[in-house]
């Protein structure tokens, strides 16, 4: 439930930027629609937890709206989510997040970027607390046993886009994440994701 109230915050806090973006582009000029993509991106990705050397392998799914081009460079809206799919026995890791991120125009079939995102995320512990009554599922801090933690997370990052045509692209993505909020004895967490998958764009705005 609190990861679709985070969804939910999120696309409205992001569907302003949209839905003018989208206005600007329909009263534009025909070739400068060329300027203003839509694009979706899946992969599949390993996080290493911060937690306990726990790891998991999960998958990213998310969409991109591409604006303008701005002195070399195209400020992009991002919209991102990872599930794990493989949880391992210290911790699974989901999240929801947004934000902005930055392409750097290079006239050529590869498209590195830089990001920074913000959201909520849930840490699930898997493996075990002793109690009087034997272990039950959960991690074992301070004298307490955490089942379930949702926080903020802050996930800067950077990656590229490598194009095969017009519409389809490689995607190879790296992020740092801090979790707050967490059983330890800082109270936050830091995380590193992989990505590598695949880009979907809808119109001609990719390959030079």
């Amino acid at each position: 439930m609190k990861q679709d109230k985070a969804v939910l915050t999120l696309a409205l806090l992001l569907a302003p930027f949209f839905l003018s973006s989208v206005a600007a582009a329909q009263s534009a000029k025909p070739t400068a629609l060329q300027q203003i993509g839509l694009s979706v991106f899946g992969g599949a990705s390993g996080d290493y937890t911060g937690l306990a050397g726990g790891r998991n392998l999960s998958i990213t799914v998310g969409a991109d709206l591409a604006l303008a081009p701005w002195h070399g460079t195209r400020p992009t809206l991002e919209l991102r989510g990872t599930y794990p799919i493989d949880k391992g026995t210290i911790v699974a890791q989901k999240d929801v997040l947004g934000g902005f991120r930055l392409d750097f125009l290079l006239g050529r079939r590869v498209h590195p970027y830089g990001d920074f995102l913000f959201g909520r995320g849930e840490m699930n512990y898997g493996s075990t607390c002793p109690t009087s009554n034997g272990p039950v599922s959960g991690y074992s801090f301070d004298s307490t046993c955490y089942s379930v933690t949702t926080t903020y997370v802050y996930s800067p990052g950077a990656g590229f886009d490598y194009d095969l045509t017009n519409h389809l692209a490689i995607k190879v993505d790296g992020q740092y994440q801090q979790w707050g909020g967490v059983p330890t004895a800082s109270g936050k967490l830091h995380s590193t994701l992989g990505t590598i998958g695949l880009v979907y764009r809808f119109g001609k705005f990719g390959m030079p």
